[in-house]
Protein backbone atom coordinates (compact mmCIF):
# COMPACT_ATOMS: atom_id res chain seq x y z
CA UNK A 1 0.00 0.00 0.00
CA UNK A 2 2.63 2.40 1.15
CA UNK A 3 4.18 1.93 -2.67
CA UNK A 4 0.99 1.93 -3.98
CA UNK A 5 0.99 5.47 -2.57
CA UNK A 6 4.49 6.56 -3.16
CA UNK A 7 3.70 6.08 -6.82
CA UNK A 8 0.88 7.96 -7.02
CA UNK A 9 1.84 10.85 -5.05
CA UNK A 10 5.20 10.77 -7.65
CA UNK A 11 2.90 10.36 -10.48
CA UNK A 12 0.84 13.53 -9.40
CA UNK A 13 3.96 15.71 -8.85
CA UNK A 14 5.43 14.46 -12.26
CA UNK A 15 1.75 15.64 -13.90
CA UNK A 16 1.86 18.73 -11.90
CA UNK A 17 5.42 19.67 -12.99
CA UNK A 18 4.71 18.85 -16.41
CA UNK A 19 0.98 21.27 -16.45
CA UNK A 20 3.45 24.00 -14.57
CA UNK A 21 5.68 23.43 -16.98
CA UNK A 22 3.31 23.74 -20.30
CA UNK A 23 1.68 26.72 -18.21
CA UNK A 24 4.91 28.52 -18.63
CA UNK A 25 5.13 27.34 -22.07
CA UNK A 26 2.42 28.94 -22.94
CA UNK A 27 2.51 32.30 -21.24
CA UNK A 28 5.76 32.69 -22.40
CA UNK A 29 5.00 31.76 -26.33
CA UNK A 30 4.79 34.88 -28.44
CA UNK A 31 2.19 36.51 -29.72
CA UNK A 32 1.95 36.14 -33.60
CA UNK A 33 1.27 39.17 -35.81
CA UNK A 34 0.39 39.14 -39.32
CA UNK A 35 1.64 41.82 -41.29
CA UNK A 36 0.54 42.38 -45.21
CA UNK A 37 2.67 45.02 -48.04
CA UNK A 38 3.24 44.74 -51.76
CA UNK A 39 6.71 45.17 -51.82
CA UNK A 40 8.74 42.89 -54.66
CA UNK A 41 12.48 43.11 -55.40
CA UNK A 42 15.03 45.14 -52.98
CA UNK A 43 11.93 46.58 -51.31
CA UNK A 44 10.60 43.43 -50.26
CA UNK A 45 13.87 42.31 -48.83
CA UNK A 46 14.33 45.27 -46.98
CA UNK A 47 11.09 45.14 -45.44
CA UNK A 48 11.36 41.58 -44.32
CA UNK A 49 15.19 42.62 -42.93
CA UNK A 50 13.55 45.29 -40.84
CA UNK A 51 10.53 42.65 -39.09
CA UNK A 52 13.11 39.91 -38.63
CA UNK A 53 15.24 42.56 -36.69
CA UNK A 54 12.10 43.59 -34.43
CA UNK A 55 11.46 40.11 -34.30
CA UNK A 56 15.10 39.53 -32.65
CA UNK A 57 14.63 42.39 -30.49
CA UNK A 58 11.78 40.80 -27.83
CA UNK A 59 10.69 37.76 -27.48
CA UNK A 60 6.78 38.88 -26.34
CA UNK A 61 5.66 39.16 -30.70
CA UNK A 62 6.46 37.10 -34.05
CA UNK A 63 5.61 39.55 -36.73
CA UNK A 64 5.39 37.44 -40.10
CA UNK A 65 4.75 39.04 -43.09
CA UNK A 66 3.02 38.58 -46.37
CA UNK A 67 3.33 39.77 -49.75
CA UNK A 68 -0.07 40.43 -51.77
CA UNK A 69 0.21 41.23 -55.54
CA UNK A 70 -0.71 45.02 -55.99
CA UNK A 71 -3.36 44.57 -58.58
CA UNK A 72 -5.44 42.70 -56.32
CA UNK A 73 -4.38 44.17 -52.84
CA UNK A 74 -6.78 46.86 -52.23
CA UNK A 75 -9.67 44.78 -52.77
CA UNK A 76 -8.23 42.32 -50.61
CA UNK A 77 -8.06 44.49 -48.08
CA UNK A 78 -11.78 45.46 -48.43
CA UNK A 79 -12.63 42.13 -48.62
CA UNK A 80 -10.96 40.73 -45.77
CA UNK A 81 -10.19 42.92 -42.99
CA UNK A 82 -14.12 43.51 -42.28
CA UNK A 83 -14.72 40.02 -41.98
CA UNK A 84 -11.82 39.73 -39.23
CA UNK A 85 -10.25 37.18 -41.91
CA UNK A 86 -7.15 39.80 -42.53
CA UNK A 87 -3.67 40.58 -41.15
CA UNK A 88 -3.20 42.55 -37.62
CA UNK A 89 -1.11 45.46 -39.93
CA UNK A 90 -1.16 46.21 -43.70
CA UNK A 91 0.80 48.95 -45.63
CA UNK A 92 -1.30 51.03 -48.03
CA UNK A 93 -0.94 54.32 -49.92
CA UNK A 94 -3.03 57.29 -48.39
CA UNK A 95 -5.55 57.13 -51.41
CA UNK A 96 -7.61 54.83 -50.02
CA UNK A 97 -7.95 55.73 -45.88
CA UNK A 98 -10.85 57.47 -46.74
CA UNK A 99 -12.96 55.59 -47.98
CA UNK A 100 -11.43 52.35 -45.94
CA UNK A 101 -12.76 54.66 -42.74
CA UNK A 102 -15.95 55.14 -44.17
CA UNK A 103 -17.02 51.57 -45.29
CA UNK A 104 -15.76 50.86 -41.18
CA UNK A 105 -14.26 47.72 -39.32
CA UNK A 106 -11.65 48.29 -41.51
CA UNK A 107 -8.88 50.65 -39.98
CA UNK A 108 -8.45 51.17 -36.65
CA UNK A 109 -7.78 55.29 -35.00
CA UNK A 110 -4.38 55.36 -32.87
CA UNK A 111 -5.13 58.79 -31.65
CA UNK A 112 -5.20 57.01 -28.55
CA UNK A 113 -1.83 55.52 -28.88
CA UNK A 114 0.09 58.40 -30.69
CA UNK A 115 2.87 60.44 -29.22
CA UNK A 116 4.89 63.29 -29.49
CA UNK A 117 8.13 61.33 -29.10
CA UNK A 118 7.08 59.18 -32.55
CA UNK A 119 5.96 61.96 -34.58
CA UNK A 120 8.76 64.24 -33.90
CA UNK A 121 10.84 61.49 -35.92
CA UNK A 122 8.94 62.35 -39.16
CA UNK A 123 9.23 64.68 -42.14
CA UNK A 124 7.00 67.96 -41.40
CA UNK A 125 3.41 67.48 -43.19
CA UNK A 126 3.76 63.41 -43.66
CA UNK A 127 1.06 63.01 -40.19
CA UNK A 128 -1.82 65.00 -42.46
CA UNK A 129 -1.70 62.41 -44.79
CA UNK A 130 -2.67 59.62 -41.90
CA UNK A 131 -5.60 61.75 -40.84
CA UNK A 132 -9.41 61.70 -42.04
CA UNK A 133 -11.98 63.88 -40.83
CA UNK A 134 -9.17 65.10 -37.68
CA UNK A 135 -8.43 61.76 -36.75
CA UNK A 136 -5.67 59.88 -37.32
CA UNK A 137 -5.59 56.61 -38.98
CA UNK A 138 -2.14 55.27 -39.38
CA UNK A 139 1.98 56.39 -39.32
CA UNK A 140 3.73 57.62 -42.22
CA UNK A 141 6.05 55.06 -43.85
CA UNK A 142 7.42 55.85 -47.07
CA UNK A 143 7.00 58.29 -49.57
CA UNK A 144 7.18 58.14 -53.21
CA UNK A 145 6.65 59.79 -56.31
CA UNK A 146 7.54 59.86 -59.98
CA UNK A 147 10.48 61.97 -60.96
CA UNK A 148 12.88 61.99 -64.27
CA UNK A 149 14.70 58.92 -64.65
CA UNK A 150 17.30 58.41 -67.21
CA UNK A 151 19.59 56.74 -69.04
CA UNK A 152 23.12 58.40 -68.18
CA UNK A 153 24.62 56.59 -70.90
CA UNK A 154 21.78 58.44 -73.54
CA UNK A 155 21.31 61.76 -71.37
CA UNK A 156 24.62 63.58 -70.37
CA UNK A 157 22.53 66.58 -68.27
CA UNK A 158 18.80 65.98 -67.90
CA UNK A 159 16.19 68.71 -69.40
CA UNK A 160 15.05 71.34 -67.20
CA UNK A 161 12.41 72.44 -69.10
CA UNK A 162 9.32 70.82 -71.58
CA UNK A 163 10.93 72.42 -74.39
CA UNK A 164 14.35 71.13 -73.71
CA UNK A 165 12.89 67.64 -73.10
CA UNK A 166 10.90 67.79 -76.16
CA UNK A 167 14.00 68.83 -78.26
CA UNK A 168 16.12 66.19 -77.02
CA UNK A 169 13.08 63.41 -76.79
CA UNK A 170 13.07 64.10 -80.62
CA UNK A 171 16.61 63.87 -81.37
CA UNK A 172 16.72 60.43 -79.66
CA UNK A 173 13.18 59.32 -81.64
CA UNK A 174 12.86 56.72 -84.17
CA UNK A 175 9.63 55.05 -84.54
CA UNK A 176 10.67 52.75 -87.13
CA UNK A 177 13.31 51.09 -84.54
CA UNK A 178 11.14 51.43 -81.72
CA UNK A 179 13.22 53.69 -79.81
CA UNK A 180 11.40 56.91 -78.06
CA UNK A 181 13.74 59.67 -76.29
CA UNK A 182 10.65 59.70 -73.88
CA UNK A 183 8.27 56.61 -71.78
CA UNK A 184 5.98 56.70 -69.22
CA UNK A 185 2.45 55.75 -68.72
CA UNK A 186 0.58 58.61 -69.88
CA UNK A 187 -2.55 57.43 -70.18
CA UNK A 188 -2.94 56.05 -66.84
CA UNK A 189 -4.22 59.23 -64.69
CA UNK A 190 -1.71 58.46 -61.75
CA UNK A 191 0.99 59.72 -63.87
CA UNK A 192 -0.50 62.46 -65.85
CA UNK A 193 -1.14 64.36 -62.34
CA UNK A 194 2.11 65.72 -62.68
CA UNK A 195 1.15 67.42 -65.98
CA UNK A 196 -1.90 68.77 -64.65
CA UNK A 197 -0.60 69.91 -61.38
CA UNK A 198 1.27 72.54 -63.23
CA UNK A 199 -1.66 73.62 -65.12
CA UNK A 200 -2.96 73.89 -61.50
CA UNK A 201 -6.05 71.32 -62.07
CA UNK A 202 -7.33 69.03 -59.88
CA UNK A 203 -10.12 66.33 -59.74
CA UNK A 204 -11.55 67.66 -56.54
CA UNK A 205 -12.21 71.03 -55.09
CA UNK A 206 -13.67 72.04 -51.61
CA UNK A 207 -15.51 69.46 -49.66
CA UNK A 208 -14.80 67.09 -52.18
CA UNK A 209 -16.60 68.46 -55.31
CA UNK A 210 -15.61 66.14 -58.37
CA UNK A 211 -13.73 68.99 -61.01
CA UNK A 212 -12.41 66.79 -63.29
CA UNK A 213 -14.09 68.58 -66.42
CA UNK A 214 -11.99 72.05 -65.43
CA UNK A 215 -10.06 73.94 -68.33
CA UNK A 216 -6.73 73.09 -66.85
CA UNK A 217 -7.33 69.86 -66.88
CA UNK A 218 -8.17 69.95 -70.51
CA UNK A 219 -5.32 72.51 -71.24
CA UNK A 220 -2.76 70.06 -69.55
CA UNK A 221 -4.29 66.81 -71.52
CA UNK A 222 -3.70 68.40 -74.79
CA UNK A 223 -0.01 68.73 -74.19
CA UNK A 224 0.35 65.13 -73.21
CA UNK A 225 -1.37 64.74 -77.05
CA UNK A 226 0.92 67.23 -78.78
CA UNK A 227 3.67 65.34 -77.26
CA UNK A 228 2.38 61.57 -78.22
CA UNK A 229 0.76 62.61 -81.39
CA UNK A 230 2.47 65.92 -82.62
CA UNK A 231 6.12 65.48 -81.59
CA UNK A 232 5.54 61.69 -81.74
CA UNK A 233 8.37 61.27 -78.70
CA UNK A 234 6.06 58.56 -76.80
CA UNK A 235 5.50 54.97 -77.05
CA UNK A 236 1.69 53.67 -78.17
CA UNK A 237 0.16 51.64 -75.53
CA UNK A 238 2.69 52.58 -72.62
CA UNK A 239 2.31 49.65 -70.36
CA UNK A 240 4.86 49.16 -67.15
CA UNK A 241 6.00 46.11 -68.64
CA UNK A 242 6.93 48.00 -72.04
CA UNK A 243 8.43 51.18 -70.49
CA UNK A 244 10.90 48.34 -68.24
CA UNK A 245 11.73 46.69 -71.11
CA UNK A 246 12.39 49.88 -73.22
CA UNK A 247 14.51 51.71 -70.84
CA UNK A 248 16.44 47.93 -70.30
CA UNK A 249 17.16 47.92 -73.81
CA UNK A 250 18.57 51.40 -74.22
CA UNK A 251 15.71 52.14 -76.06
CA UNK A 252 14.44 54.62 -73.92
CA UNK A 253 16.43 57.45 -72.73
CA UNK A 254 13.91 58.94 -70.00
CA UNK A 255 11.15 57.35 -67.83
CA UNK A 256 9.08 59.36 -65.72
CA UNK A 257 8.53 56.62 -63.02
CA UNK A 258 8.90 56.05 -59.02
CA UNK A 259 11.33 54.20 -57.00
CA UNK A 260 9.47 51.41 -57.69
CA UNK A 261 10.42 51.06 -61.07
CA UNK A 262 13.67 50.86 -60.36
CA UNK A 263 13.76 47.28 -59.21
CA UNK A 264 13.01 46.30 -62.85
CA UNK A 265 16.12 48.08 -64.04
CA UNK A 266 19.04 45.67 -65.53
CA UNK A 267 22.31 46.39 -63.78
CA UNK A 268 23.82 46.44 -66.91
CA UNK A 269 22.09 50.16 -67.40
CA UNK A 270 23.26 53.48 -65.61
CA UNK A 271 20.88 55.92 -64.37
CA UNK A 272 19.83 58.74 -62.48
CA UNK A 273 17.44 60.88 -60.84
CA UNK A 274 16.50 64.55 -61.35
CA UNK A 275 12.63 66.35 -60.59
CA UNK A 276 10.35 66.56 -63.42
CA UNK A 277 11.22 69.26 -65.66
CA UNK A 278 9.01 72.59 -65.76
CA UNK A 279 6.15 73.30 -67.76
CA UNK A 280 6.30 76.11 -70.79
CA UNK A 281 3.39 75.93 -71.93
CA UNK A 282 2.42 76.16 -68.17
CA UNK A 283 3.86 79.19 -67.85
CA UNK A 284 7.02 77.77 -66.77
CA UNK A 285 5.37 75.80 -63.45
CA UNK A 286 6.68 73.10 -62.72
CA UNK A 287 5.46 69.56 -62.98
CA UNK A 288 3.93 68.70 -59.43
CA UNK A 289 3.57 64.80 -59.37
CA UNK A 290 1.01 63.38 -56.61
CA UNK A 291 3.05 61.93 -53.42
CA UNK A 292 1.57 59.08 -51.96
CA UNK A 293 2.15 58.47 -48.66
CA UNK A 294 2.24 54.63 -47.19
CA UNK A 295 0.47 54.52 -44.29
CA UNK A 296 1.30 51.65 -41.65
CA UNK A 297 -2.06 50.79 -40.22
CA UNK A 298 -3.84 48.84 -37.82
CA UNK A 299 -6.37 46.39 -38.32
CA UNK A 300 -10.16 46.94 -36.61
CA UNK A 301 -10.38 43.49 -36.44
CA UNK A 302 -7.25 42.78 -34.86
CA UNK A 303 -6.78 41.02 -31.68
CA UNK A 304 -3.58 42.32 -30.43
CA UNK A 305 -4.00 46.35 -31.52
CA UNK A 306 -1.46 47.45 -29.23
CA UNK A 307 1.01 45.21 -29.61
CA UNK A 308 0.49 45.72 -33.53
CA UNK A 309 0.75 49.38 -32.89
CA UNK A 310 4.23 48.69 -31.10
CA UNK A 311 5.31 46.94 -34.48
CA UNK A 312 4.02 49.84 -36.60
CA UNK A 313 5.96 52.19 -34.36
CA UNK A 314 9.50 50.38 -34.87
CA UNK A 315 8.62 50.65 -38.61
CA UNK A 316 9.06 54.41 -38.11
CA UNK A 317 11.89 54.47 -36.20
CA UNK A 318 15.48 55.54 -37.65
CA UNK A 319 16.66 51.70 -37.40
CA UNK A 320 14.14 50.58 -39.01
CA UNK A 321 14.02 53.67 -41.83
CA UNK A 322 18.28 53.50 -42.63
CA UNK A 323 17.62 49.59 -43.78
CA UNK A 324 14.57 50.90 -46.04
CA UNK A 325 16.68 53.91 -47.77
CA UNK A 326 20.08 51.81 -47.82
CA UNK A 327 18.67 48.71 -48.64
CA UNK A 328 15.45 48.99 -49.76
CA UNK A 329 16.05 52.40 -52.07
CA UNK A 330 12.63 53.45 -50.09
CA UNK A 331 11.97 56.94 -48.94
CA UNK A 332 11.64 56.50 -45.50
CA UNK A 333 9.84 59.40 -43.22
CA UNK A 334 11.88 59.21 -40.15
CA UNK A 335 13.93 62.62 -40.95
CA UNK A 336 16.96 61.74 -39.51
CA UNK A 337 17.57 59.41 -41.84
CA UNK A 338 18.88 62.57 -44.52
CA UNK A 339 21.26 63.52 -41.94
CA UNK A 340 23.07 60.13 -42.43
CA UNK A 341 26.78 60.22 -44.33
CA UNK A 342 25.30 57.48 -46.36
CA UNK A 343 22.18 58.50 -47.37
CA UNK A 344 23.58 61.67 -48.47
CA UNK A 345 25.71 60.11 -50.48
CA UNK A 346 22.90 58.41 -52.21
CA UNK A 347 22.10 60.14 -55.60
CA UNK A 348 19.15 58.35 -56.51
CA UNK A 349 17.57 59.00 -52.76
CA UNK A 350 18.92 62.51 -53.14
CA UNK A 351 16.76 62.50 -56.38
CA UNK A 352 13.61 61.63 -55.09
CA UNK A 353 14.15 63.86 -52.48
CA UNK A 354 14.60 67.08 -54.38
CA UNK A 355 11.26 66.09 -56.27
CA UNK A 356 9.44 66.56 -52.87
CA UNK A 357 9.63 69.81 -53.07
CA UNK A 358 7.14 69.92 -55.51
CA UNK A 359 5.13 67.21 -55.02
CA UNK A 360 1.39 67.26 -53.78
CA UNK A 361 0.05 64.80 -51.61
CA UNK A 362 -2.76 62.71 -52.94
CA UNK A 363 -6.31 63.57 -52.17
CA UNK A 364 -7.88 60.92 -49.60
CA UNK A 365 -11.32 61.35 -49.79
CA UNK A 366 -13.85 58.65 -49.10
CA UNK A 367 -15.01 59.93 -52.65
CA UNK A 368 -11.70 59.20 -54.42
CA UNK A 369 -12.13 55.46 -55.07
CA UNK A 370 -14.63 56.56 -57.28
CA UNK A 371 -12.98 58.78 -59.61
CA UNK A 372 -10.42 56.53 -60.82
CA UNK A 373 -12.70 54.28 -62.80
CA UNK A 374 -14.39 57.17 -64.97
CA UNK A 375 -10.66 59.28 -65.64
CA UNK A 376 -9.30 55.60 -66.72
CA UNK A 377 -11.70 55.75 -69.36
CA UNK A 378 -11.41 59.27 -70.05
CA UNK A 379 -7.81 59.01 -70.87
CA UNK A 380 -7.87 56.05 -72.96
CA UNK A 381 -10.70 57.48 -74.77
CA UNK A 382 -9.04 60.75 -75.56
CA UNK A 383 -5.22 58.80 -76.41
CA UNK A 384 -7.35 56.58 -78.72
CA UNK A 385 -8.97 58.99 -80.41
CA UNK A 386 -12.65 58.27 -79.89
CA UNK A 387 -13.37 61.55 -77.69
CA UNK A 388 -12.03 64.76 -77.47
CA UNK A 389 -10.32 65.77 -74.10
CA UNK A 390 -13.58 68.34 -73.27
CA UNK A 391 -15.84 65.15 -74.23
CA UNK A 392 -14.13 62.84 -72.54
CA UNK A 393 -13.87 64.27 -68.84
CA UNK A 394 -17.16 66.36 -69.28
CA UNK A 395 -18.73 62.55 -69.21
CA UNK A 396 -16.22 61.41 -66.42
CA UNK A 397 -17.69 64.41 -64.38
CA UNK A 398 -20.99 63.34 -64.78
CA UNK A 399 -20.15 59.65 -63.91
CA UNK A 400 -18.52 60.81 -61.12
CA UNK A 401 -20.80 63.11 -59.72
CA UNK A 402 -23.61 60.59 -59.91
CA UNK A 403 -21.76 58.29 -58.21
CA UNK A 404 -20.93 60.40 -55.49
CA UNK A 405 -24.65 61.13 -54.74
CA UNK A 406 -24.85 57.97 -54.11
CA UNK A 407 -22.47 56.89 -51.95
CA UNK A 408 -23.74 60.31 -49.59
CA UNK A 409 -27.32 59.16 -49.88
CA UNK A 410 -25.99 55.81 -48.61
CA UNK A 411 -24.23 56.83 -45.91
Amino acid sequence: ATVMTRNRIGFLASALAAGALLLGNLAQAATELTVWHAYRGDEKSAFEKVVAMYNAQQKDVLVKTLAVPYDAYADKISASVPRGKGPDVFIFAQDRLGGWVEAGQTIEPIDFFLDDKVTAQLVPGMMKAMTYRDTVYGLPLNYKSIAMIYNTALVKSPPKTTGELVKLAKSMTDAKTGRFGLAYEYSNFFFHAALMNAYGGQVFGPGAAPTIDLPQNVAAVKTMLKWYKTDGILPADPSSTLIASLFNEGKAAIVFSGPWFLGEVQDKVKYAVAPLPTVDEAGGKPMRPWLTVEGVYVSAGSANKEKAYDFASFLVSKEAALVLALEGGQLPTNRSVYDDPRVKANPTIQGFRKQLETAIPMPNYAEMTLMWSPVTTAMNKIVKGSATPEQAFKEAQETVKTSISKLRKGR
